[in-house]
């Protein structure tokens, strides 16, 4: 329950699930514990790994920890297992081979698979093999945006029959209560936020050379992660130090999405990009890669380019990994600021489609199907 996408989505549904009169129980394989689980709701260890387990001793354990959930799944009489992320999809998977109790086994792919178990390297091809034998032997997949189900039908052999759309719930009311942090951003610069791990796949590095010509724009980047002493050194090797700010990570970013002028991402690939609609509820216009996948859906872009910028009724898409039409988006929104200001009363309308009510009934209906 480390602090991403998938776990939140979990930490909504556990409580939702006990609300509604479910007995539930909660299996994890680390014992981080970002987000608050309810009192009612016991936990469960098949291990308690560490997040730097090298790649291929991860791999040789899947068998032994699908046979401790399978005994799990025997000894609880379980009825419904979900499982959300790569590895514990796995596990829910082959833990058939080793049980003859009936369950009923939904996994949910929060990636783009194509990007995320692509490539070359040995890692990427095990990934590709495993989703590809493991993830059609599910009794329903669960997708976070329609371009990744799409392309689980597509490149993954899972049958539509089988797959299933249901987008990231956000919790309206709740950061409609947070007021914006007073005081942090100069009002004589102009105040840009970005959200996310300092992990490649973010590219933060591409935010930081596009930004670089506009110096009355500031970037305030709230997450934490590997790269941060690279990033540290770009933002040094650019001239930034005024400009850039690594913050670390936040648990309550909303109060400064509130106060700032426009949210940035450069995301590489993404599944369901969260943080794009904490922006939009928090009326914050979004200039953000047209990533895979989410960015498209999320801001109903009518229409694609692959050589320019993109506009929406909520804010800019670019194409992926391109510094110099980032920077085009970036001009664009300092010189036109009335752009931004007519994005605003759209967001806010946009991102009740994504209200955390209608959102966990659709997976608790989906999940007792």
């Amino acid at each position: 329950m480390a602090g991403g996408g998938a776990e939140r989505v979990m930490s909504y549904l556990l409580p939702y699930l006990i609300k509604k009169g479910h007995s539930v129980i909660l299996v994890l394989m680390n014992e981080t514990l970002d987000y608050s689980i309810p009192k009612e709701v016991p936990i469960h260890y098949i291990e308690k790994s560490q997040g730097n387990e090298p790649g291929i001793y991860k791999f040789f354990k899947l068998p032994w920890l699908a046979l401790k959930y399978a005994r799990l799944l025997k000894k609880e009489k379980v009825t419904h297992s979900f499982s959300l992320l790569t590895r514990p999809c796995y596990i829910n998977i082959m833990a058939r081979w080793f049980t003859n109790h009936p369950y009923k086994l939904m996994i949910s792919e929060r990636n783009y698979p194509s990007l995320q178990y692509g490539g070359s390297h040995i890692q990427a091809r095990i990934n590709s093999f495993m989703v590809k034998r493991l993830y059609p032997k599910a009794d329903s997949v669960l997708s976070n945006a329609q371009a990744s189900a799409k392309d689980l039908v597509m490149n993954f052999n899972i049958d539509q029959e089988r797959i299933r759309t249901i987008n990231n719930p956000i919790d309206i009311d709740k950061i409609n209560a947070i007021q914006k942090k007073e005081g942090l951003f100069d009002k004589n610069y102009i105040n840009a936020v970005s959200i996310g791990r300092l992990v490649k796949e973010k590219n933060h590095n591409l935010l930081l050379e596009a930004m670089v010509p506009f110096k009355n724009l500031r970037l305030y980047i709230f997450g934490e992660g590997a790269l941060r002493q690279e990033l540290e050194e770009k933002i040094e090797k650019l001239d930034l130090q005024e400009q850039a700010f690594l913050m670390g990570f936040e648990s309550n970013p909303y109060q400064y999405l509130k106060a700032a002028d426009f949210f940035l991402f450069g995301s590489i690939n993404e599944g369901f990009p969260n943080v794009l609609l904490e922006a939009m509820a928090c009326s914050l216009p979004i200039l953000t890669t047209n990533c895979k996948s989410g960015p498209d859906e999320i801001m109903e872009l009518k229409e694609y380019k692959n050589d320019d910028i993109m506009f929406t009724d909520y804010g800019i898409l670019t194409p992926v990994n391109n510094a110099s039409l980032m920077r085009k988006a970036l001009d664009y929104v300092i010189i036109n600021p009335e752009y931004l200001t007519s994005c605003r009363p759209n967001l806010l309308e946009r991102v009740k489609a994504y209200e955390r009510g209608p959102i966990l009934e659709s997976y608790r209906q989906h999940i007792l199907s």
